[in-house]
């Protein structure tokens, strides 16, 4: 007899938060996926885990990058594209989120871009009357080059250009996606952001070597909690992805994190004991240095020898 696969046997993980929350701290959850080429399909599981999450307490709820759609070919994705306001992706978290009277970050989908064979890989958000209140489009372009292995973003998407962070019941949150968790300037210049929420669909490569140091890193040097829902597993396309969404606080530890397969990742955010860590190590007041402010003195030991 062939042994079930480790996709189809029930992932037991401990479970986070059981005891009743204290006053002003509310449960989040990553929604980690192994999204294929069929939107419907994505969004019928998409639905059935945001479930499984609200069921849990969650008030918050994240969807990883491209939750919609992983195509086989990368133009897949520009064939599935929606125009903002329009589109069954755009329908399905308006209403999820009314639905169930949460706030849902929509991971990322393929939005219309201003030349016609590219798109805008957007995360949209939506508060739990069902309304669309923010929007951020990707501004970093995952490229890779490692003999079989290439990726070129650049190829099929159009970047965004501007910062956004929202303002929440849950406090100020910054949204990045995927490639961006590279580039600590992006959130610095989100301010003094109360969460992070970052969709994501590293490789397999990149996300073995990299995936939770950069997240732990952005959570402690920003003292945030950071949300980093994933795509996890293999797609039809050959495409691998690192999974391990999970929960970090702002001190840097993970509170809840999924290897593989589809599932939900869930923790409490407490904002007292964020405010606590603020007052105890003020290190966001204590910047002395900007791009703007930067005093850069190079020195150039070779020129001096001449």
């Amino acid at each position: 007899m062939t042994a079930a696969s480790s996709f189809a046997r029930k992932k037991v993980r401990p479970s986070v938060g059981k005891t009743k929350p204290q006053p002003g701290v509310c449960r989040v959850a990553a929604i980690q996926m192994a999204s294929s080429p069929n939107v419907a399909a994505n969004l019928a599981e998409a639905e059935r885990l945001i479930e499984m999450a609200v069921k849990q307490g969650a008030r918050l709820v994240a969807l990883p990058e491209y939750f919609a759609i992983m195509g086989q070919k990368n133009t897949d994705k520009v064939e599935a594209k929606e125009a903002l306001g329009k589109g069954p992706i755009q329908k399905f978290l308006s209403s999820t989120a009314k639905k169930h009277k949460i706030w849902l970050v929509g991971g990322s989908i393929p939005l219309e871009a201003g030349v016609p064979n590219k798109v805008r890989n957007s995360c949209l958000v939506y508060d739990d009357k069902g309304k669309l209140v923010a929007r951020y489009d990707k501004i970093h372009l995952f490229g890779l080059n490692l003999g079989a292995e290439q990726y070129r973003e650049q190829e099929t998407i159009e970047p965004g250009d501007q910062v956004v962070v929202v303002k929440t019941p849950f406090g100020r949150i910054g949204l990045a996606i995927c490639y961006d968790l590279r580039f600590p300037e992006l959130f610095r210049a989100m301010g003094q952001v109360d969460l992070i929420v970052l969709p994501s669909a590293f490789t397999a490569t990149t996300g073995k070597a990299h995936w939770e140091p950069l997240v732990r890193s952005r959570a402690i040097e920003n003292l945030a909690y950071v949300i980093a829902p994933a795509q996890g597993g293999y797609h039809l396309s050959g495409r691998e992805t690192h999974g391990h969404s999970m929960i970090v606080d702002p001190w840097g530890v993970v509170l809840d994190q999924l290897p593989r397969g589809s599932g939900v990742v869930i923790a409490n955010i407490n904002p007292s004991y964020q405010a606590s860590l603020r007052a105890s190590l003020p290190a966001l007041t204590h910047r002395t240095i900007s791009e703007c402010n930067a005093n850069v003195v190079e020195i150039n030991l070779e020129s001096e020898k001449k």
